[in-house]
């Protein structure tokens, strides 16, 4: 059976996303919606989730690049002289596996994510994180030993299966190291009892998902459970990546033919939790 969960990432980062996802889920055919608890509109986007009972959220854990829950002074080895969380991911990575502090500075911070999501009052549907910084080992554990305890059940590991890529539109990434990762982040999540997806589809073509891609994915969608994940906004916003098509990204999300592709290819559409 084709099941497919489609998630729009970094929601409640601005107006911008938070808009976007809203009409992608009614209009179209986004399932899912990754929160940024402390994204600048995290309260707007927690309103509008309220509003959208069919939308499965889940927490898009920020450990990098970006704004932390708790103050700097209780995380410096996490965070860079503005108490902004670093951008170094590869340095900020040998730190947390290899010093003491900063990895219970980490379950902290994890810590205050989960709670901060909980305190919304939202169902949890999924996890996942920042530039898929739970890719590294430590990080992956941290939030699995917290995360049981906040009800997680699903989690991302972005396994994208180049053939198919190349069969869409010619795109050959060629062998990649997060793919091996993800593998290990797969396995360990699904022994612990996590719902992971079979494949995920986002990590080649991110911000640039286009209506003729989503079109190409979906009619040779594979069999098992298929994550698309994706950046829709209604235009450009403080922070937000340079060059990444939003506006493209949210057109594709509600073009009519998408949904014409699932009826005909008999894909069960869903968020996480329809799945679980």
């Amino acid at each position: 059976m084709k099941r497919l969960v489609v998630t729009a990432d970094d929601f409640g980062a601005s107006p911008e996303v938070n808009e976007a996802v809203d009409r992608a889920h009614r209009d179209g055919i986004l399932t899912a919606a990754s929160l940024m608890v402390a994204g600048n509109a995290a309260a707007d986007a927690v309103a509008r989730a309220r509003t959208l009972p069919q939308l499965g959220v889940g927490l898009h854990i920020v450990l990098v690049d970006g704004r932390p829950i708790l103050p700097a002074d209780r995380i410096p080895a996490l965070v860079d002289a503005t108490g902004q969380f670093r951008t170094d991911m590869a340095r900020a990575g040998v730190t947390i596996f290899t010093t003491p502090a900063a990895r219970r500075q980490l379950a902290a911070e994890i810590e205050a994510q989960f709670a901060a999501f909980a305190a919304t009052g939202l169902a949890l549907d999924h996890v996942n994180a920042h530039k898929h910084f739970h890719l590294h080992p430590t990080i992956a554990g941290t939030i699995l030993k917290v995360g049981r305890r906040y009800g997680m059940r699903a989690v991302r590991a972005p396994i994208e299966p180049r053939a198919l890529l190349c069969l869409v539109d010619g795109t050959d990434t060629g062998p990649r190291i997060e793919t091996a990762w993800a593998r290990l982040v797969r396995a360990r999540m699904r022994r612990a009892g996590m719902l992971v997806p079979d494949q995920v589809f986002g990590l080649a073509w991110s911000g640039a998902m286009t209506a003729d891609r989503v079109h190409g994915i979906l009619e040779r969608l594979p069999d098992g459970l298929t994550e698309i994940y994706t950046h829709p906004a209604t235009g450009a916003y403080p922070g937000s990546a340079p060059g990444y098509d939003y506006r493209g990204e949210l057109a594709a999300l509600t073009d009519p033919l998408a949904k014409t592709i699932l009826t005909r290819e008999r894909v069960a559409l869903g968020h996480f939790a329809d799945f679980a």
